[in-house]
């Protein structure tokens, strides 16, 4: 699967290097650096570069380049899914993740990688399960582990690696039990002059912070699931019976995490939460110069109803 990962700098330095089966040398990123070259903007770089013995599969993501070199032939969406979740947790744990942040903790960088992958292969991602494995950072067990030559690491395996539900550790308890659900849309919209959709669409996440007790079986449902035009979701979710039901059923992992993300084309009814009036004076000059006044206001649309079943 994935035998090297190079993160790279703006400058296209390589300042961190991991490797898990075999080291591979640092010239085979001379391929990323030629397109590098070549583009104007980051986004533009090929993410999937194919090279006479290597694939080199590239994110970017706050200012770095995440670089993984694969040796045979792998689906790069999988690979570029695991890269996402590798910089998810560099920030879940660092709160921020640049290359500042990742050399002054590299000691943990190298022992989260060790864990996410397992000769290659992703073993464990959640990054419920690597903190009980892996402490997080802070300066009292920083200076502890300088002191007695510790690491983060734990001595026991955590207890949901033993069991069906890996992304769920075991012997969960609170006192209250609680579960929130955000629902966060980011719309694109053209709105012409008299104030009428063009076009619009929708990217939409919901994210969850769950904290029940025990091994709790969830499911939610939509309004209007046929709205959906392209969905992703947390391993968590039972994707068969999203196909015949379109029910989102669940074992949560305790704490946060992303359940899905959907997108809603303009083919769909899109409803702007908001609305722009706009008044354009010009003046009689040479220049042709004026001014553009806009307002912009919320309305009242229709909203989407979610119903949440807790089991």
């Amino acid at each position: 699967m994935i035998h090297s990962l190079f993160i790279i700098n703006s400058a296209c330095d390589v300042f961190i290097e991991k490797h898990w089966k075999s080291i591979i040398s640092r010239s085979v990123c001379d391929y990323f650096f030629d397109q590098h070259r070549k583009a104007i903007n980051p986004e533009d770089i090929p993410p999937v570069i194919a090279t006479p013995h290597h694939y080199l599969i590239s994110i970017y993501r706050c200012g770095l380049y995440f670089v993984a070199v694969c040796m045979t032939e792998v689906p790069p969406l999988f690979v570029i899914e695991f890269l996402h979740r590798v910089v998810d947790t560099f920030e879940d744990y660092f709160s921020e993740c640049s290359e500042n942040v990742v050399k002054d903790n590299y000691v943990v960088v190298y022992e989260l990688l060790d864990e996410m992958l397992d000769n290659g292969f992703p073993l464990a991602t959640e990054s419920n399960i690597l903190k009980e494995l892996i402490k997080p950072p802070n300066i009292l067990r920083t200076i502890a582990n300088s002191v007695t030559g510790k690491s983060n690491v734990s001595a026991t395996l955590p207890s949901g690696q033993l069991s069906n539900v890996p992304w769920r550790r075991s012997g969960v308890k609170y006192t209250n039990n609680e579960a929130y659900f955000d629902v966060i849309e980011e719309v694109d919209a053209i709105i012409d002059k008299g104030g009428s959709t063009v076009f619009a669409e929708i990217q939409g996440y919901i994210d969850c912070s769950i904290k029940l007790t025990g091994m709790p079986d969830l499911s939610l449902s939509f309004m209007n699931p046929r709205l959906f035009d392209d969905v992703s979701f947390h391993p968590c979710v039972r994707f068969k019976r999203w196909e015949s039901e379109r029910i989102l059923s669940f074992i949560p992992p305790d704490g946060n995490f992303r359940l899905m993300s959907y997108h809603i084309g303009s083919q769909g009814i899109v409803a702007i939460p908001i609305y722009i009036r706009h008044m354009l004076a010009l003046k009689e000059t040479t220049t042709g110069s004026g001014r553009l006044d806009i307002t912009v206001g919320p309305k009242q649309t229709l909203g989407r109803t979610v119903s949440i079943n807790i089991l």
